[in-house]
């Protein structure tokens, strides 16, 4: 009985198509990529200009230490998700004037709804917050400490926008982003001059 020949095949168009599956999943395929945080650095100041006197009650210090515990006011232990609330009684607390806003004479915070305690801070533009950190501070504890002071910030902010005009500032920030227009930034504006974000952080000890 004669041997018959095997028909070979033919893998030139198997490379082919794995070639083109290749490619697809390439295109198709998404990948994770680490994003960054956005935060706006402040601008470096000049050496002769002199920093402002401050008092001490219009002062909010926040200092997280090697082992990642949150000591406020130096006198108190604290957890992360107390310190928003600690933060807004501070800022909005209105005990007394501000600082003169275009040349105006230096007012009562009417809008403010705090305790109005002589002890805390005075005024919203006049009250600042200082973040401290220790080298040995965790980076997670650390950006869910600033996260709670900028939140306290936002919700002042909201709180005081939906009041004066329906609407959160959150809300209007997303408005102006989509469909800009100079009543939105003036409103922006006159949310941003009343609640000022003033958070000093302070370079890291040692």
């Amino acid at each position: 009985m004669a041997k018959r020949d095997l028909p070979e095949i033919n893998a030139g168009s198997m490379a082919d198509i794995a070639f083109l599956l290749l490619i697809f999943f390439l295109v198709t395929t998404t990948m994770d990529v680490d994003t960054g945080i956005s935060r706006k650095l402040p601008e470096k100041q000049q050496d002769d200009i002199k920093p402002p006197i401050l008092k001490e009650k219009n002062v909010f210090v926040v200092t997280v230490n090697r082992n990642n515990e949150i000591l406020v006011e130096g006198d108190k232990f604290m957890t992360v998700d107390k310190i928003r609330e600690e933060a807004i009684n501070f800022i909005d607390n209105g005990g007394g004037l501000g600082n003169p806003i275009d040349e105006a004479e230096p007012a009562e915070c009417d809008w403010c709804e705090g305790a109005k305690d002589p002890a805390s801070s005075d005024h919203p533009n006049k009250a600042v917050i200082s973040l401290e950190s220790d080298r040995g501070t965790s980076y997670g504890t650390y950006i869910a400490v600033q996260n709670e002071l900028v939140g306290a910030y936002t919700e002042l902010r909201n709180r005081l926008s939906n009041k004066l005009y329906g609407v959160s500032y959150t809300q209007l920030l997303k408005d102006n982003k989509s469909l800009p227009s100079q009543s939105l930034k003036d409103k922006i504006a006159n949310i941003k001059t009343k609640y000022p974000q003033i958070i000093s952080e302070a370079e890291p000890t040692k």
